[in-house]
């Protein structure tokens, strides 16, 4: 009897073994081939699932063909669909076979378009123009398009009257959101283009609308800081700060203006600031932009570049300070300063360290 029940014991112990073994043998090759989550594109032609199993098997991208039919067969998952692909090593057969029973969402003429932080309307034209089938001044005619403008002031509530200014270079300066954004093919049309990024600039602004209705300035005002503080800021941590510098500008009689270059080459319409300003330019009280003359006063006629949502933060809750000059060494650090003699000193400081790029 005692030998019966030890026999009993010695099968349960394998019996039990062999079930963890099984069970962790299954996970193993349940999980992904790799921690390599690189996309590739795989074309799973139509076929049984032992096939396709041997394809994914073949571009390793699932450790075992038997795993694979196992678990489709005991999760009745077997209604896989053909089609091209992206799969990653890392996905494991759960999320592949799942990915493979929705089916392809794969688009190879798909194209991906990255409108950098603090380019300006000229730049978004560049943009496009380079990587879609319309024209440099395809978009700029639709920039122009007054029945256009119209439109979209119809259609979001952060955009007025204000951008249809006379003096303003190009109405939705400032609107257009800068992000990555996928496009179905080249034949994108420009409409549509600037509809994706003026909607991700209302998800941007609508998180702050209870603030900018609170706020003393209207939304255009507040981009045109924003987009000002996109270019002067540095780093992005300083945003805060910078805003700060310019709304104690905007507040105080002793300083009038806002002195920004970035608004007078932008108004000489200068992307390259390697290039110096002339006397003419820095003195051209003509240019609404030009916050560099004496006698234009407060913010300039409109934003001179697409801003992050940093800088759009920045002139939304900015730092309180009472510095009315800033400047940023060659590493992007700023430096505030209370007086004009404070401000020229640091300046001197930094071309004595070397550390002076401006």
């Amino acid at each position: 009897m005692k030998k019966f029940r030890n026999a009993a014991i010695g099968l349960v112990v394998i019996f039990t073994f062999a079930i963890v073994a099984v069970c962790t043998y299954y996970n193993i090759n349940m999980a992904g081939v790799s921690k390599d989550s690189t996309l590739r594109e795989i074309n799973i032609e139509a076929g049984t699932i032992e096939s396709i199993a041997i394809t994914l098997k073949d571009n390793d991208l699932i450790k075992n063909v038997t795993i694979f039919k196992i678990y489709t067969k005991l999760t009745g998952k077997t209604n896989l669909k053909a089609g091209i692909y992206e799969l990653s090593p890392d996905m494991g057969v759960k999320k592949i076979v799942s990915i493979l029973e929705e089916g392809t969402k794969y688009n190879p003429d798909e194209i991906m378009i990255t409108f950098r932080e603090g380019i300006n309307i000229r730049e978004v034209a560049k943009i496009i123009s380079e990587n879609t089938n319309n024209s440099y001044d395809e978009v700029m005619a639709m920039v122009s398009n007054s029945e256009y403008i119209d439109g979209l002031i119809n259609d979001y509530w952060f955009i007025t009257d204000e951008v249809k200014n006379s003096n303003i270079y190009y109405a939705i300066e400032g609107y257009l959101y800068p992000n990555t954004y996928r496009f179905m093919n080249k034949d994108v049309s420009v409409q549509d283009i600037f509809e994706k990024m003026l909607k991700e600039m209302d998800n941007k602004l609508s998180k702050y609308k209870k603030e900018i209705e609170d706020s003393t300035y209207s939304t255009h005002e507040l981009l045109t800081l924003a987009s000002i503080v996109e270019l002067e800021g540095a780093n992005a941590s300083d945003r805060k700060k910078v805003a700060a510098v310019f709304y104690n500008r905007l507040n105080s009689n002793a300083y009038p203006t806002l002195g920004s270059d970035a608004t007078t080459y932008y108004g000489s319409k200068i992307d390259d600031w390697k290039v110096s300003l002339t006397y003419n330019e820095l003195n051209d009280c003509s240019n609404k932009y030009n916050t560099r003359c004496p006698s234009n006063t407060g913010l300039p006629v409109g934003p001179i570049c697409n801003p992050s949502v940093e800088s759009i933060e920045a002139v939304i809750n900015p730092e309180k300070n009472d510095y009315y000059y800033f400047v940023a060494d060659c590493q992007g650090n700023v430096y505030l300063s209370k007086t004009e003699y404070e401000h020229n000193n640091i300046i001197n400081t930094l071309k004595s360290q070397g550390n002076w790029c401006a």
